[in-house]
């Protein structure tokens, strides 16, 4: 499939959303903006472009998906595929975990590289779309109007004023002059161990397919280790240090490379980056204040055990872009923003919840956490129920809808919680979509091969099996349904008509008859009677925050 163009914006004198911030979470929100039709304009304290180091590498598919949707799926295709997750307590493996693929995706459940790689492709791309980034503007203030955004930055040139609709602030850790100007708290915790990574390039053979993470190994005793592998021969390792530790002194001293070796003998290495970092867990009070929403890091930090950090930052990035493109085109009211809000915030938590309980156990804060994980490593040697409680990260996964108010609960599908690490829950009203091949009958060539493309262009009614041979005409009833309901785009497409391999059938297990909802961010808004044109529209109007209010509502008192 060829990289798709940015949409032209409806009204080229329109004021921009603004982005605040050209990290890949403010990078993929101005994407999927210019490719709604959007206009944006980015800005960035940096005179340019730092390529340094390869800060965040883990990029789940789900995230792929989106890179690829806005024509950067070159990141899926250079990034190293891993599919699986050993952990090991000493020298003894406890368990291993391969991802789940419940709808036989084209895409790899993970990739690592650099996140400076993926900003070189990102920016790529941004400039193939017309959205240019401002460099050298630091933003200083932000004030907003019953129209607008005002954004106060400050310039080589001096101060400027940047006015947009809407402002999107994706200014990492150190963002709180956005924070504080919204009045917003941004509390948590930090852990007072540091981690010591190190990129290095060297062959290890077998480790390049496999995520490796010890507990107390001999060379590293009563701390952790973690190894990533990464394109060309890189590998990342980080160890749990001291608080103390001094990264200066250690290769002054030769302890660096000791350290090193003591992981891959006596190899011949290269050191590419080195850094050392506190991990913090922290939650803004909201993530939309008004006309500005806060992606990323600027909203919620967490400790990187299980990727949960870049990852969810991109899922931000594209949840506030289709919401403040509908807005924007009339499609949802202003208010609508809210349920990112509603839906990212929560998402923010479970994060905060999953790997906070990570570190308590990687760092245990007491006496009593220290002697019962050293009991749960212990008995996990040789008692498997053990080993369900060893937490060595629960690895990066969609959050699932299923409380949000765009969501219409089906009692037949109901959300069983949270499946057992490195599963998918099965698919119902607030989870993804399962990803699969498709084919279009009479389709372009250059067609989209898997479902979830298809549903990006608006709201998507996925029908299942034929009843009784009438798919065709009970499709097109629910879709008039859906369009009376919306002037946003519909689309609607018979699951036996484009289902390429059954992989997707098998996924949703769906009934004849059955209508699924599906959101621009193939998330499932509902499951319902496809010959039920009232609950269809339904169903349409609560995933885009226009829930029918009641027919005789009661007189005023």
């Amino acid at each position: 499939m060829r990289p798709p163009a940015p949409r032209p914006p409806a009204d080229t004198s329109a004021e921009p959303v603004l982005v605040l911030g050209a990290g890949p979470v403010g990078q993929t929100a101005a994407l999927l903006l210019a490719r709604r039709g959007v206009p944006v304009r980015v800005v960035d304290s940096r005179p340019e472009r730092d390529a340094v180091g390869s800060k965040a590498i883990c990029q789940q598919r789900d995230v792929l998906d989106v890179w690829d949707w806005v024509g950067a799926g070159e990141i899926a295709e250079e990034g190293l595929t891993w599919d699986t997750a050993r952990t090991f307590y000493r020298d003894s493996e406890l368990f291993s975990v391969r991802l789940a693929d419940p709808g036989a995706s084209p895409l790899p459940p993970f990739v690592n590289l650099s996140q400076s790689r993926t900003e070189e492709i990102l920016d790529r791309r941004l400039t193939e779309a017309g959205v240019a980034t401002s460099w050298d503007h630091t933003v200083t203030g932000i004030e907003q109007d019953a129209d607008g955004v005002t954004v106060t930055c400050d310039t080589p040139a001096g101060p400027v004023r940047l006015r947009g609709t809407h402002a999107l602030s994706c200014l990492g850790a150190h963002g709180g002059v956005v924070r504080r100007a919204l009045g917003l708290g941004f509390e948590g915790t930090s852990f007072e161990d540091r981690f010591l990574i190190c990129d290095i390039r060297a062959d290890l053979g077998d480790w390049a397919r496999e995520r490796r993470f010890y507990f107390d190994p001999e060379w590293n005793p009563g701390r952790q280790v973690l190894i990533h592998p990464c394109p060309d021969s890189v590998f990342r390792i980080d160890w749990q240090v001291p608080a103390d530790f001094d990264l200066e002194a250690e290769e002054a001293a030769g302890r660096l490379d000791a350290r090193i070796r003591r992981i891959i003998g006596e190899k011949p290495y290269e050191i590419v980056w080195h850094s050392v970092y506190r991990f913090h867990t922290r939650v803004a009070d909201r993530m939309r204040a008004g006309r500005v929403l806060l992606l990323g890091d600027n909203a919620h930090l967490v400790a990187p055990f299980g990727a949960r950090g870049l990852n969810s930052g991109v899922q931000d990035a594209e949840n506030a872009a289709w919401k403040i493109a509908y807005v924007r085109s009339g499609w949802a009211d202003e208010e609508f923003l809210e349920t990112y809000h509603t839906e990212r915030h929560a998402a923010a938590l479970e994060n905060a919840e999953v790997t906070g309980a990570t570190m308590r156990f990687l760092v245990p804060q007491d006496e009593e956490g220290h002697a019962t994980r050293a009991d749960v490593l212990e008995r996990a040697l040789t008692d498997g129920s053990a080993r369900a409680l060893v937490d060595s990260g629960r690895l990066a996964e969609p959050f699932w809808y299923v409380d949000s108010p765009l969501t219409t609960p089906c009692p037949q599908r109901p959300f069983g919680g949270r499946p057992p690490r490195g599963l998918a829950p099965a698919p119902c009203p607030g989870v993804i979509v399962p990803d699969a091949p498709v084919a279009l009958p009479g389709g372009p060539a250059d067609a989209p091969a898997r479902l979830r493309p298809l549903l990006r262009e608006g709201v998507t009614l996925l029908l299942g099996p034929d009843p009784g041979g009438a798919g065709a005409a009970l499709l097109e009833r629910a879709l008039d349904a859906a369009r009376e309901a919306t002037a946003a785009p519909v689309a609607g497409y018979r699951l036996t008509d484009i289902d390429a391999t059954g992989a997707l059938a098998q996924a949703l297990d769906t009934e004849p008859g059955q209508a699924w909802v599906l959101r621009p961010d193939a998330h499932i808004a509902a499951v319902v009677d496809a010959a039920d044109p009232a609950a269809v529209a339904a169903a349409v109007r609560t995933c885009l925050g226009r829930a029918a209010a009641p027919e005789h509502p009661a007189p005023a008192l």
